[in-house]
């Protein structure tokens, strides 16, 4: 089996720097010094942050209104655009109407090239510093750091370990694609008995969960799990394209209908936090969803499959979802209070306590060794990572909107039933190549 040296050097980084660790838009506190981001006397600065993860936007906001506490003289306003709308397009109106974001998100490489003249170089920051090794790979330019990681995150098949054990269904034992679908079939079959609508909540108009995520898995394999050889990459040859075909198949058939018109809120809070549905292909980002529908639930009954790829069985993908920016077109004392938020939401004390305990996340940064991983979704992606099954997290070296303006739209129409497979692949590749030339 391949192993990628920027997802080894992750699992080796994570597990030397965070192993007291537990487990696809912030008040004072005298121990949170671990850099220097004190209030500055004078008049205050306004930073605006334009971001995209709704899953913990509330508890962002709250953290904001922490360091706002600490530091009176800065004002954080925030606005976050995700889930079912479409942050880069977002985020490109607002620079054409010259309402620029002094923080905002970029996805990797293509990202960065399509925003490097805005990108100030954070490579003096104390997160720059502390940032695991490998994880700045796509965001560094000329010795620069451009990026700063959100977390690290993993995703799968997330599952109700209570219905499985109703349906008798050993989750153990679903290493494979063909057990995989024993096991769909199984809960389908029982599905009054058990309580649900269907085995799946597949939510297809989300361009982004098949684009983006179910994708990548089995895209990894042909650029080597290497984000930077995707992007540097002049074709994609779809080489697990019949996997891929037979996973979003199956997806599709067990699902609850129609999922063309299924969103991801529908996925997650309607269907899987309510138990309407067995299985959803998501990540660790969903957690405190699933815990704001039903916090026992969220603690004790939810489990994660690997999604099935021929040669990688119990391997998931794990990666950077995202990386902060700075928009160094801000004045100069907006642009050094931005930097210092960023610093003190990831190194200071009240931060960290913040990212591990309020946003679940799992830290990208050294120095949380003392810190506990809040949820069990995470425990288990950083199990995986610990122990090196991972795959890599290659669909952010795509050509810029190609994920979901090509890949995501041509799995859609196949959906529909109006292209067949190959013409996926067809329409996917040329849209690749083109953006390349």
């Amino acid at each position: 089996m391949k192993r990628n040296k920027f997802y080894s050097g992750i699992a080796t980084a994570l597990l030397a720097s965070t192993v007291a660790l537990a487990g696809c838009s912030f008040g004072s506190d005298e121990s949170s010094g671990d850099s220097d981001t004190g209030g500055s006397s004078g008049e205050s600065v306004t930073v605006d942050v334009f971001q995209f993860k709704v899953e913990f936007k509330e508890q962002f906001e709250e953290l904001v209104s922490k360091y706002e506490e600490e530091n009176p003289d800065v004002n954080i306003n925030v606005k976050t655009v995700g889930g079912g709308n479409d942050y880069g397009a977002s985020l490109k109106t607002s620079f054409s109407s010259g309402e620029e974001p002094d923080i905002f998100n970029v996805g990797g490489p293509t990202d960065v090239d399509e925003y490097e003249s805005y990108l100030a170089d954070l490579s003096d920051t104390a997160a720059a510093d502390a940032a695991l090794e490998g994880t700045l790979t796509g965001v560094s330019r000329d010795d620069k750091v451009l990026g700063l990681p959100f977390n690290q995150e993993g995703y799968g098949l997330l599952y109700n370990k209570q219905v499985f054990e109703e349906a008798g269904i050993n989750p153990d034992e679903i290493t494979t694609f063909e057990a995989l679908e024993e096991a769909v079939q199984t809960l389908d079959s029982q599905k009054d008995e058990l309580g649900i609508d269907a085995p799946f909540a597949f939510p297809a108009k989300e361009k982004w969960v098949m684009g983006n995520h179910l994708a990548n898995a089995y895209l990894a394999d042909e650029f080597n799990h290497s984000v930077m050889e995707a992007y540097e990459a002049d074709t994609v040859e779809f080489a697990m394209g019949d996997q891929m075909k037979r996973f979003t198949d199956l997806q599709n058939e067990y699902s609850v209908q129609p999922t063309l018109s299924l969103d991801y809120s529908q996925q997650v809070e309607e269907n899987f936090s309510l138990g309407k549905v067995a299985l959803i292909q998501q990540g660790n980002w969903v957690y405190n969803t699933i815990e704001s529908m039903d916090p026992e639930f969220a603690q004790n009954n939810v489990g994660l499959l690997p999604i099935p790829v021929e040669g990688y069985e119990g391997s998931i993908p794990v990666g950077v979802p995202n990386y902060w920016v700075v928009n160094k077109e801000s004045d100069d004392e907006v642009v050094q209070a931005s930097k210092d938020f960023l610093d003190w939401m990831y190194t200071s004390d009240t931060g960290k306590k913040f990212v591990t305990e309020e946003f679940k996340f799992i830290p990208a940064y050294e120095g949380y060794e003392d810190l506990e991983i809040a949820d069990p979704i995470s425990q288990e992606i950083y199990n995986y990572a610990k122990e090196g099954n991972t795959l890599g997290w290659v669909f952010l070296g795509a050509p810029t909107g190609w994920t979901e303006g090509a890949l995501g739209v041509a799995m859609q129409e196949y959906i529909a039933g109006d292209i067949t497979w190959d013409e996926v692949e067809q329409k996917a590749t040329k849209a690749w190549e083109e953006s390349r030339q």
